[in-house]
């Protein structure tokens, strides 16, 4: 037996029974069901997964002054009408901003949360820039405090799920993780290491993996000891039936698995 095994078991143990057990049971829109015609994290996208009974996943971002808005890019030049770096602007500046090929603008999460409204789960994940990741983190606090239905939660950066954690207990937590990066023995023993110091800070509910990586070791040696597995971004039959055997749900991207 590894001695990651023992240490995992003492510094991030699974979620209790029936903590965040819908989880696996839902397929997830990454980015709403978006396409040629409809922008991905826009409105219509969200309401297209809710029509066809989807879970989302959705991206935050902090304006300069806080807020959550949803957004996957820092920069705006590829998915909105006006160039320039997001957590530079005021909210009311960013209300005025329109998305690309629609007539909508940039969505803040309370409004996404209120349109949903329970009717199918919403992962979302928080994505920071910045070192001091409390004025998003308590942003969506505001905002998920007052949801109906489920949500969860979840970041590459370990430090989110721990201060929500430490803030919002009851918020399921997840933490995001890719493998890709150093090819070098020596770069990939570092890269395991940081990622069992990654998941005991993390203590995440679950893990939302990359699909390329879902076969590894470490993930999977994560998945029999009790964490659910969300894997991103399935695009194809092949990634759909990986899935199925070594995850617990898709985030789906065109036509869901």
């Amino acid at each position: 037996m590894s001695p990651f095994t023992l240490l995992d078991a003492l510094l991030a143990p699974p979620p209790a029974a029936g903590r965040g057990g819908w989880l696996k049971a839902h397929r997830y829109a990454h980015r709403g069901l978006h396409g040629p015609t409809l922008v991905e994290n826009s409105r219509g996208a969200f309401q297209a997964a809710i029509d066809n009974g989807f879970g989302i996943e959705l991206d935050v971002q902090a304006s300069r002054d806080g807020e959550a808005f949803v957004f996957h890019d820092r920069d705006l030049d590829r998915l909105a009408q006006t160039p320039g770096r997001l957590g530079a602007l005021q909210s009311p500046e960013l209300d005025k901003i329109r998305l690309k090929d629609c007539n909508e603008t940039i969505p803040r999460l309370s409004e996404i949360m209120q349109m949903v409204d329970g009717r199918v789960p919403v992962l979302v994940e928080v994505k920071t820039g910045r070192r001091d990741i409390a004025p998003l983190c308590q942003s969506v606090r505001r905002v998920l405090a007052n949801v109906s239905g489920p949500v969860a939660i979840m970041s590459f950066d370990p430090a989110v799920p721990r201060w929500f954690r430490q803030n919002m207990p009851d918020m399921i937590r997840g933490l995001v993780v890719t493998e890709e990066g150093p090819t070098a023995l020596p770069d990939r023993v570092r890269a395991g290491l940081c990622r069992h110091r990654d998941l005991w800070s993390a203590k995440p509910d679950f893990l939302a993996y990359d699909i390329a990586d879902l076969e590894g070791a470490f993930v999977q040696s994560q998945r029999r000891r009790g964490l659910p597995i969300l894997s991103w971004t399935i695009c194809s039959a092949a990634e759909r039936e990986k899935v199925a055997r070594y995850a617990d749900a898709p985030i789906f991207e065109g036509v869901a698995p």
